[in-house]
């Protein structure tokens, strides 16, 4: 029986990101599913040397299963480039550097692509949902979201590469988009909701 008693209905998010927290918790509110932060429990990050989306995701996944001893739900995502050959990738967080802001990879990612009319993008997301550490059946969702990526940033919303993710459909950068209809277009919102299909047929949340 994989299915999760209600009182259990908590799980740990490994990552220390504000804006993925509050994304993911008005994602699983619905469900009635406690989200906390592995920092909120006092749990450092994992490391990410993975080269898949994927496998940083398990990787982070039982990291922050195994040390809260909760279910335990972590995603990588990333901006893939089509004129960078699919970078940043698994590095976005830190294209510029280890310890890199948003403005900085954001002004790396520009300096990248000046001077080329390339400019389609997508962002990609896995999302790995575990019961325990050493679960052998991991819960993963994938999503994608196209778009192209400006000279210049617009809107103040989001976090990451939003500014300058244009989605030429709506005319607006993710920036601009208002955070609850973000999250029904997003790579991560796509992910998660592939996600929620499997809590509810795999885990009976």
């Amino acid at each position: 029986m994989n299915s999760v008693p209600v009182r259990q209905r908590q799980l740990v998010l490994a990552s220390g990101n504000a804006g993925k927290l509050a994304e993911l918790r008005a994602l699983l509110q619905p469900m009635g599913v406690q989200v906390q932060s592995q920092g909120e429990l006092g749990i450092a990050g994992a490391e990410e040397p993975h080269q898949s989306f994927l496998e940083n995701a398990l990787a982070k996944a039982r990291h922050a299963a195994r040390l809260s001893g909760l279910p335990a739900l972590a995603d990588d995502s990333g901006l893939c480039c089509r004129a960078l050959e699919g970078a940043p990738g698994v590095r976005s967080a830190r294209y510029a550097g280890e310890h890199a802001s948003d403005a900085d990879n954001n002004a790396f990612l520009l300096q990248r692509l000046a001077g080329s009319a390339q400019r389609d993008a997508h962002f990609s997301c896995v999302i790995v949902a575990l019961r325990h550490a050493e679960d052998p059946e991991p819960l993963v969702a994938d999503g994608r979201w196209d778009g192209r990526i400006l000279d210049a940033a617009q809107g103040l919303g989001g976090f990451g590469y939003d500014p300058l993710f244009w989605l030429p459909e709506l005319g607006l950068t993710a920036a601009q988009l208002p955070p609850e209809r973000k999250n029904r277009l997003s790579h991560r919102g796509l992910a998660m909701q592939a996600l929620v299909a499997r809590l509810h047929e795999r885990w009976q949340w």
